[in-house]
Formats: C-alpha cells, structure tokens, sequence
C-alpha cells in the first residue's frame, strides 16, 4: 500500500545510502518509483497534494483518454478491460491509486518542494521542501507535469470584465451553464471537448474562439485508434508524414471552411513539432456543422462588459472559459540550474540528464503524438536503467 506517512528524510547521510527522489505523484512519478524498485533502488515519491493523481481529479468530468485502454498502462500493472478502450477519468485515477498501492511505493504526500540544488559536498541532490525540510537524494527525477500551471492571457481590460471568467481547469461540467451564453478561448483538444460538453449540457449558445485552425483526426477511424498512427508517424520524415495526413483527412474528415474552421495550411506533424497536437473529434465536428458551436475570431481583449475579437467583431458572452494551456512552472524548482530552455521546458528528458546536472531527470515535459501515458511507461524504464547504470553506486538499495 503507498505510504502517505513515511519519512521524507533519507535514512542514512552517507553519500552511498542515500534515495531517489521523485517530484510529483502522477502517472510518470508513480511509473519512474515503480521502475526504480524492480532494480532494487529506493525511490521516495514526494506529492504535494493529499492523494496521488491530483491533477487527474481536477479535470473535467466528461474526460476519457485520447489514447487506447492497451496503450496507455503503465508498467506492471494493466489497466482494466472493464475500464472500456477509452479510460473515463474517474477510472485513471482508481488505477493510478491501485498501481501505488500494488506496487507498494514509498510516497510522501502533503510534501511540495520548492527547490532543487547541489548538494554543497558535490555529492547529490538537496531539495527544499515545505515544512523546512532540507532533503539528499543521490539523484532527483522531477515529474511535476506537463500541465501543471494554467496559463491565463493578461488580455488588455480583463480585470474590467464582469461575466464569468475562469480557465479550463477549474471547468468541471456543464451544469453551471445551463441557459447561458458562453465564450470558450482556445481549439485545442480541452477547448473542444468543453464546448461540446456545453452544448450537450444545455447551454443557450456556445462560441468557440479559434487563432490558428487546428488539425483535426477521428479518435478511431474504421476500429483505427488515430494514436496507433502517432506511434508508427514518430520515426517518419516530418515532410513524409504532411503529405500523408493531407488526403487522409480530406476524406475522413469534412471541411468545416464554410463554418470558420478552413483546414491548415501547416502539414499536421509540421504542427505537432511545434507543440500542437490534432484535436481528437470527440463530437466537434458534428456540433460545428450543425451550428450549435459557433466558430469566431481570436481573442484580443475586453472593454465595457464585451470581448473583443480580432476581426473586430465583439461580443457579449455570460461566461468566458479559457482553454489557453499551460505552463510547466519549473522556474522556481530548478531554475538556477541552467537546465530549461528559453521556454521554461526541460533542455533533456526521459534518460538524458541537462549539461552539468548528472542525477537530475526529467519526464513528462513533452507532449508526444503517440500519447503521453505511452511515452510516460517509456521514459520510466528508460531512467530506471540510466539510474543504475550512473548513480546506483550512490542509491541506497532496499532490503532482500
């Protein structure tokens, strides 16, 4: 069973005894801890929040994975067939306090680090944690999220607006919008899905804002999962794979031009590279072609009560929901460390660690178009290996 009442503390300050740690109790933490004790390392996982999975229990209530049941297992333990091929997100999180408990993975909640630091001898990792807790790891695997901090555009005139506004993470279902005219901000997959959501839920009228038209796929085209087309596109040519995608979405997909939504003219992987996954079609099309979603332009700000839109158009919505993303928030963590690009993402993931920080992993902080799950089961075994090929020297080991 997890243990959410274990010592943080390392049970011995020599450099040889010392454990793993690993930020963050969601998928990738969870996987990475669990890899670690197959290799007989001692792994420590640090969860600020009160239960594993906590960024999973605060997404929308109509959520299923984009990625299949078979897929998107981590390692050790298989999801349930009767979880169904799309995993509701009630079900992900019963598995990932099932996997904590299986695997019997030493976990720390109500523990929030706040730093990441060489040790002064040079040996290990000091973390900063609430409490005052100063913390040795022998290596650090930082496993915090890829949405981790909403990210809110600083609109011009927002704080002047006085309908309903709020990001997506704190949507939780329709129910609040019942009757009401509502602005979703952002054609992603969270974007989408929050706006069919609305309409089924009884939403008087629902706009969905678009800057940039998204790519859009079937989730499962003829018993196809479009993710087994990420997997096998990932050791493609980019320019290979655009031209691919353009005739197979013209037939799968209709052209929602005449409805605001003109297909890209960027090829699909071209956008992917770029950090812009498709939208999965979990009934956006239908809705647009009916005209129950309504596309308009880009946000650009707020004045007397309205939205402005980018071809000058304004409206009156009762509520704004931002589907505008996220950011990794890594800048107070590891931010003196030289280990994040210009975009506050990790310069290394999975097995790699940054120049000049050897022990420190990250994973989690890409989002790959073979599914994120996937990916996550990937890197944990991949820095299980890179940890005790580098540092197990330095790892205390668990008894037997």
């Amino acid at each position: 069973m997890a243990d959410s009442t274990a010592s943080a503390a390392p049970r011995s300050a020599h450099p040889a005894d010392l454990p793993v740690y690993v930020v963050g109790g969601g998928p990738g933490g969870l996987a990475v801890a669990h890899a670690l004790r197959e290799r007989g390392l001692r792994a420590v996982v640090l969860e600020r929040a009160d239960r594993v999975g906590a960024s999973w229990r605060e997404h929308y209530d109509r959520l299923r994975l984009h990625t299949t049941r078979r897929m998107s297992s981590l390692p050790g333990l298989a999801l349930p067939r009767r979880f169904g091929r799309w995993v509701a997100r009630d079900d992900l999180v019963r598995y990932l306090e099932k996997y904590a408990e299986h695997h019997r993975l030493e976990i720390v909640t109500g523990v929030e680090v706040s730093r990441v630091e060489r040790a002064p001898d040079g040996t290990g990792w000091l973390l900063h944690a609430s409490g005052g807790r100063e913390l040795r790891g022998a290596a650090v695997v930082v496993a915090t999220g890829y949405n981790h901090t909403p990210r809110l555009p600083d609109w011009p005139g927002r704080d002047t607006y006085t309908g309903t506004l709020l990001h997506a993470r704190a949507y939780r279902d329709a129910a609040p919008y019942a009757g009401r005219d509502v602005l979703v901000v952002g054609a992603g997959n969270t974007g989408a899905e929050i706006a069919v959501d609305l309409v089924e839920g009884g939403a008087a009228r629902v706009r969905l804002s678009v800057r940039t038209p998204p790519h859009i796929v079937r989730r499962s085209t003829a018993g196809w999962p479009a993710q087994y087309s990420g997997v096998l596109c990932r050791r493609l040519p980019v320019a290979l794979v655009d031209r691919l995608a353009r005739p197979l979405a013209r037939i799968s997909v209709p052209d929602l031009s005449a409805h605001g939504l003109p297909r890209p003219d960027t090829g699909l992987y071209s956008r992917v590279r770029q950090g812009a996954l498709p939208v999965q079609d979990t009934g956006l099309v239908d809705a647009v072609r009916s005209g129950r979603v309504e596309v308009v332009a880009a946000v650009t700000g707020f004045e007397d009560g309205k939205v402005l839109l980018a071809d000058g158009t304004r409206v009156a919505p009762d509520a704004v929901i931002a589907a505008t993303g996220y950011r990794q928030g890594l800048e107070g963590l590891v931010g003196g460390l030289g280990v994040l690009d210009a975009s506050g993402r990790p310069v290394a993931h999975g097995p790699r660690t940054p120049p000049g920080a050897p022990g420190l992993y990250f994973t989690g902080f890409t989002n790959p178009i073979s599914g994120m799950l996937r990916e996550l089961a990937v890197d944990a075994e991949r820095i299980a290996r890179a940890v005790a090929r580098r540092d197990a020297g330095r790892v205390s080991r668990l008894p037997g």
